[in-house]
């Protein structure tokens, strides 16, 4: 007997569609099955970007024979190639692809990256001779060795960019947010989505790291491409239990048209006052009228002028193309994301400070004693697990410490807000720069007392462990600064903006690192012809100068921060101020982390 029409409702979503085309179907699709699914291709890609960019730089010294400048420019420019790449593959995923395609193409990229770098591995010719015995010079890779691993490398950050933008999105998509039990499931699945990102990180800098030291690149980066293969397939095993929702377009778009037509207006006075610009109260019954209307505020008046109505647009305004005629709570939402930018600018130098533990401070830990009880040696990058250690366990001490005093000390009942949040992180940046450059003088000296300056492969006998104390700080920093970024983009960005919010706050992981390139490059061609600070052969050089000189820019940074967070007023308080209510979007956001 056929169910009545209300209980055929009850089962399938308004909202989201089986592989299909129809509507979901709530028994048969969506849930923790599918979602574990999406979880693996995250393991795997944790996995793959760390396990590379972590002991990356040892192959380029090692293997390689590149300078330790160049070989820092080149994991810095592979990390921050594929944040960056993010953008590009949310764009991608929003507007033409949609989610479960965009990580299916995508992570055969990445497959097809590593595999190619697996290869470079194994045949010789795909890699320079290497070093006499007793012998300082050795052959550089030539440019068909290098050429070939930056392909591979730069396969692999495409891969990693477009379908780290969708990974975390396609997974909240499996539950539904109007449904309250799903919904406290989806809050569920995003805690185990970020576990399993730190766990898969810790696999990365400890067991694939120590593989590839002790058995061959060639078994790391092929275990590498075996997992993420089957990590594929496992996705794609899922296809008819996953549920798909709508394109939901760019709001680039959105942002383009405003700052086109207030340009094409810009000779026109705006109007006295701003109720004769154009809104949605002026438009009928459409799409546009479902967004709420915003009130109208002073800052970046320019940008009213692309909701100035003018004679020659007729009486059916909303025929009008949006570059000519935007309404006016469009420009406030495009004002919304331009006042978060001084906020955005300064936490991109965090970033750069991050940098260095993947490569400088691993380069330290190469000429550092690293063994343990005599016979088991740590690899060096391995040393990056105390700063995913100190990340997993600043998170629950200010959970369960900081945040209950700073809650009665500042009246706020989720403890620090997240700029106070983001600003403590900056500020352990920049202790991180100043304790690494004095145990950086430490090592120097340890050096120099045993007269093994020039030696550039002895170790010294100094504990590798002292480089922790910096790894802690940075981990700590990143704990505080990435949950407080995340945190402020989503909570202030309009309702709806959501991806171009979350793209701001990746864009500053991949311009921190982009910055180190730049700085390490500048700093490099400036000292290289007295005693360079970022030689070949660190006993030679002056690191701890280079620490220096990120610790003052980071106290720089961290000054202009402040005047930028007390200039910033939060959504809600000018909402509040101006007597309105917003309705506050709570979806989680895409993360690429």
């Amino acid at each position: 007997m056929a169910l009545p029409i209300s209980d055929e409702f009850g089962k399938t979503l308004s909202d989201a569609w089986d592989y299909k085309g129809l509507p979901a179907n709530r028994s048969k699709t969506g849930g923790w099955i599918p979602s574990a699914m999406i979880l693996g291709v995250e393991t795997c890609e944790r996995l793959i970007t760390l396990g590379i960019a972590f002991n990356l730089v040892t192959y380029l010294t090692g293997v390689m024979h590149l300078g330790n400048a160049t070989s820092a420019n080149t994991v810095t420019n592979f990390l921050g190639t594929s944040f960056m790449l993010c953008l590009l593959g949310g764009f991608v995923a929003d507007t033409f692809l949609g989610r479960y395609l965009t990580i299916a193409i995508f992570a055969t990229v990445q497959a097809l990256g590593v595999t190619i770098l697996t290869i470079s591995t194994i045949i010789p010719n795909l890699r320079p001779p290497a070093c006499p015995e007793n012998s300082t010079t050795c052959v550089q890779a030539n440019g068909t060795q290098l050429g070939v691993l930056h392909l591979a490398l730069y396969l692999t950050a495409l891969g990693t960019g477009g379908l780290k933008s969708s990974v975390s999105g396609f997974g909240s998509d499996q539950f539904d947010d109007k449904d309250k039990d799903e919904r406290s499931m989806m809050t569920t699945f995003f805690n185990w989505f970020y576990f399993i990102v730190s766990f898969g990180s810790l696999a990365a800098v400890t067991v694939l790291v120590y593989i590839e030291d002790n058995l061959g690149r060639q078994w790391g980066y092929g275990i590498c491409a075996c997992a993420v293969v089957v990590c594929i397939i496992f996705f794609l095993l899922g296809t008819k239990r996953y549920r798909f929702k709508k394109l939901a377009g760019s709001p680039l778009s959105q942002i383009g048209a405003v700052f086109v037509a207030a340009w094409k207006k810009r000779k026109i006075q705006l109007p006295a006052h701003s109720s004769q610009l154009f809104n949605i109260d002026d438009l009928a019954e459409t799409s546009v009228k479902s967004k709420q209307k915003l009130p109208h505020s002073k800052q970046f008046r320019f940008l009213d002028k692309a909701a100035i109505k003018t004679g020659e647009m007729g009486e059916d305004l909303a025929t009008v193309s949006k570059w000519d005629l935007t309404t006016q709570t469009d420009v406030e939402e495009v004002k919304m994301i331009v006042r978060m930018l001084p906020i955005w600018a300064t936490t991109i130098e965090f970033w750069t400070v991050h940098a260095q533990m993947t490569t400088f401070s691993v380069s330290q830990a190469v000429t550092m004693d690293r063994h343990i009880g005599g016979k088991f040696q740590i690899p060096p990058a391995s040393m990056t697990a105390f700063l995913i250690a100190s990340i997993l366990l600043t998170v629950p001490i200010y959970d369960r410490l900081v945040a209950p005093i700073a809650a009665r000390l500042f009246k706020n009942p989720q403890g620090l807000s997240p700029l106070r949040r983001v600003g403590v992180g900056l500020f352990l940046a920049t202790v991180a720069m100043s304790v690494a450059a004095l145990i950086e003088i430490k090592r120097v000296k340890v050096a120099e007392s045993h007269e093994l300056v020039h030696d550039p492969n002895a170790i010294l006998p100094i504990s590798v462990f002292w480089l922790i104390p910096q790894f802690i700080l940075t981990g700590a920093g990143e704990a505080m600064i990435y949950a407080g970024q995340l945190d402020f983009f989503l909570r202030e960005c309009p309702k709806g903006m959501k991806t171009i919010s979350t793209g701001l706050f990746l864009s500053t992981l991949s311009l921190g690192f982009f910055f180190s390139t730049i700085l390490v490059s500048l700093v490099n061609s400036l000292t290289a012809h007295s005693k360079p600070w970022l030689a070949d052969n660190l006993n030679e050089g002056r690191l701890y100068n280079f620490y220096w000189l990120l610790g003052i820019i980071s106290l720089i940074n961290f000054v202009v921060f402040l005047f930028c967070a007390k200039w910033y007023m939060y959504k809600d308080k000018w909402l509040a101020a101006e007597g309105f209510e917003v309705e506050m979007d709570q979806t989680p956001g895409p993360s690429c982390h």
